[in-house]
Order: structure tokens, then C-alpha cells, then sequence
């Protein structure tokens, strides 16, 4: 029997991708099905799907992501891991606020904005400044962000994991750090 030792690039490589939905705390009900598609693809992709454990766009990717049998890592901004919505299955309080929302987008490979307000924007900022992957799927982050954006759903997931994929085995700083 052959052991992996976690660190190597073969233990990466069969790691789950990790994709982050961010999108507003407080939705409309077309957002709200965006986003609970965009959780069951990437549930079915096999993806940890990554968000800040909160209500709205969060609740439904994650809902999404449950209703597949997908997990879902919720970073919270308080202290309380009972605060993360029904399908966060790996709840994390972080105790920071809103500044779990870096937490957020470092732990992904790639990040998916659903529709979006001021926390969404900032997340996609810091996507934009550390280069990290974004598309937005009916989004509402505006022209500022050049980005590749979609209306289906699927498309926008499938889109997602071919960027992490190749975020992943790019040769860039800190790429033993993850």
C-alpha cells in the first residue's frame, strides 16, 4: 500500500477543488435560485463549496450544495458556529466581522459572484488584487470588474472549476502553501 504524504503535489492534485460563492446576505428569489443552482453543480462537480455561512445568496448555495450531498465550509464572521445557515456542514467561526470575507477568498481556488452588494464587491476587489479566479453568474458587480460572466448557472460553475483547476497547477508564488 502506497501512502500520500499530505503536502506532495499528489495529494493536491486528488483534493477536492475549492470554489467560494459570494453574493448578497439579503437576495431577490432569481438570485436565490442562481445561487442554490450554482451549490447543487458544484456539489455534483464534487467541489467544497466555500462561503461565509450567512443567509441569502450563502444559504441557498449551500442549501444547494446539500441538497446534492455536497459539503460546504462556512466562514462566519462571529463566534458562534450555530449562526451558519441549514447547509453549511463545516461551520468556521472566525470572530473577524466582515473581515473573514479575505478568509473567504483565500480559501477558495476560484470564486462565483451571485448578484452582489458591498461585501461582494469587496471580495471580488481582493480576487481582482491577488489574482485569485472570478466569474459572476447574474451578477451585479458592474463594468469595473473585467471578468467572465454568465446567466446560466452551469455554465458559469463549469467555467469556475476549469479556472482552478489550472489556478491550481499554475507555477506561482505560494503555490506549496496551499
Amino acid at each position: 500500500m502506497t501512502v500520500t504524504s499530505p503536502g506532495t503535489s499528489d495529494s493536491v492534485a486528488n483534493r477536492r477543488l475549492r470554489i467560494a460563492v459570494i453574493g448578497s446576505a439579503e437576495a431577490s428569489a432569481e438570485a436565490l435560485a442562481t445561487a442554490h443552482a450554482v451549490g447543487r453543480a458544484l456539489a455534483r462537480a464534487e467541489a467544497l463549496v466555500v462561503c461565509g455561512g450567512g443567509g441569502g445568496v450563502m444559504a441557498a448555495a449551500a442549501a444547494g450544495a446539500r441538497d446534492e450531498g455536497g459539503e460546504v465550509l462556512g466562514i462566519l464572521p462571529g463566534d458562534d458556529p450555530d449562526a451558519a445557515s441549514e447547509g453549511v456542514s463545516i461551520p468556521l467561526p472566525s470572530g473577524l466581522g466582515e473581515a473573514r470575507n479575505s478568509l473567504v477568498v483565500k480559501a477558495a481556488e476560484a470564486v462565483i459572484a451571485v448578484a452582489g452588494g458591498w461585501g461582494t464587491v469587496n471580495e471580488a476587489a481582493l480576487c481582482m488584487k491577488i489574482g485569485r479566479p472570478l466569474v459572476g453568474v447574474r451578477d451585479r458587480l458592474g463594468e469595473r470588474f473585467d471578468i467572465e460572466r454568465f446567466q446560466d448557472p452551469a455554465a458559469a460553475v463549469a467555467r469556475a472549476l476549469e479556472l482552478a483547476t489550472e489556478w491550481r497547477s499554475a507555477p506561482h508564488m505560494g503555490h506549496n502553501a496551499r
